[in-house]
């Protein structure tokens, strides 16, 4: 009887000690939201933002001006949902610049705020079909016979 209760006590123990060591895994610029704060419209550069929320962690494809900050943090959940990830902090920043470098746009997003955003839902097509592309693999392996032989 005593052993059962001292191995219940050690299982219990090691229970609660996995729960006082939340496992936090952070991704990008670490309290966005209030960093983001710190900045002005039409009153910041460039160069204030590098020195408030350093290099951004990505540039807009097609226009450099465009600045993307993130902070992304995931944690485990309780034991009872068995230790899942879950996604506590979604945060990104999109800073727009004109072209003498001042900050004309600020939009900050967090993950409520990503839930109202809409998304497409028409399916692109895709132009090469399956049958197009083994006729074009097997034409280059002929190809590729043929200029062997010569």
């Amino acid at each position: 009887m005593r052993k059962n209760i001292f191995l219940i006590l050690i299982l219990f123990y090691t229970i609660s000690g996995c729960k006082s060591n939340n496992v936090i895994k952070t991704h990008g610029i670490s309290y966005l939201d209030k960093r983001e704060k710190l900045i002005f419209l039409n009153k910041s550069n460039k160069n204030d933002i590098v020195a408030v929320l350093g290099y951004p962690s990505t540039k807009g494809m097609t226009n450099n001006n465009v600045w993307i900050y993130i902070e992304r943090t995931k944690t485990r959940s309780n034991v009872i949902k068995l230790g899942k990830s879950y996604l506590k902090k979604n945060n990104v920043l999109v800073l727009e610049f004109n072209k003498y470098g001042i900050l004309e746009k600020k939009d900050f997003f967090n993950i409520d705020s990503m839930k109202d955003v809409e998304f497409a839902k028409e399916i692109t097509e895709n132009e090469i079909k399956k049958e197009n592309f083994i006729v074009g693999f097997l034409s280059s392996i002929k190809q590729k016979m043929e200029s062997g032989r010569k």
